[in-house]
């Protein structure tokens, strides 16, 4: 059974998690020099890109996404950063650059949506939502339920714990906050993991992005292979005007009758 190797082995800092985190700290160190040179500047700031359910009600629709990149407090950021650091490296190992991104801001946006449910169901208890727990916890549902037996340690934890049962403990602490003054933020981030939770589901192994292009390539070489049989079909019938027969294949290439037809290396 896999274990970590120890509390001092970091994983590799580089790929998406890398620019994941590194656009994290900008946008949370500009705000911060902002906030010292205007606080009205930076609070205006905050108003367009945290989530607020009624500005969103109102067409901020980009704010599903980037209340992800608006953080609080200096501990509270450092803990969200090491938590990406740690489950998006391992996963990233795994699956890809591309699969990460697809189910951390599925997983985001999800967290976004819930806010929205509840402060469509209960204005009072909906508020304004920033951090990206919601993205955490769709990469820690992954991690769960796609490695549920794997023993690490993973700070600050001082002893080894499997996946799953970590899961477990993260999503009963949330269900416990739903009945806190922190609703909102509770619920958004179970919105966050059933995101995830669906994403590793119905999503295609390799992710949404690298089926999409390999469904587009598919349909553009179909396409191409299409117009050679079209263009195969007119120079036969052209060619036979002039009393000449030329012959090509079902894939519109050139027959040569100086060449053996039971050798198709010719063909290739």
């Amino acid at each position: 059974m896999p274990r970590s190797s120890g509390i001092l082995a970091f994983p590799d800092f580089r790929g998406f998690t890398r620019k994941l985190i590194l656009w994290n700290l900008g946008a949370f160190f500009a705000l911060l020099l902002l906030g010292v040179a205007s606080k009205a500047t930076a609070s205006t700031i905050v108003f367009w890109t945290a989530l607020v359910p009624p500005a969103v009600l109102h067409g901020a629709i980009w704010q599903l996404v980037t209340y992800s990149f608006v953080h609080d407090g200096i501990l509270n950021t450092a803990f969200e950063l090491l938590s990406l650091w740690f489950l998006g490296s391992f996963l990233e190992s795994n699956h890809g650059s591309r699969w990460l991104a697809e189910i951390y801001f599925v997983s985001v946006i999800g967290a976004g949506l819930a806010a929205m449910a509840l402060y469509a169901a209960m204005p009072a208890a909906g508020g304004g939502l920033t951090g990206c727990y919601g993205g955490i916890f769709g990469l820690l549902i992954a991690f769960g339920v796609l490695y549920a037996d794997l023993e690490f340690m993973m700070f600050p934890l001082p002893f080894m714990i499997k996946a799953k049962y970590l899961v477990a403990v993260y999503l009963l602490i949330s269900l416990a906050m739903l009945f806190s003054s922190q609703r909102a933020f509770a619920f958004s981030q179970l919105g966050g993991a059933l995101a995830g939770y669906l994403y590793i589901k119905m999503a295609p192994r390799r992710g949404f992005a690298f089926a999409g292009s390999e469904r587009f390539f598919s349909l553009r070489n179909n396409y191409y292979r299409w117009k050679r049989r079209r263009a195969a079909r007119k120079f036969e019938v052209y060619m036979r005007k002039q009393n000449k027969d030329v012959h090509f294949d079902k894939d519109g290439r050139y027959i040569d009758p100086d060449k053996n037809p039971n050798d198709r290396r010719w063909m290739n």
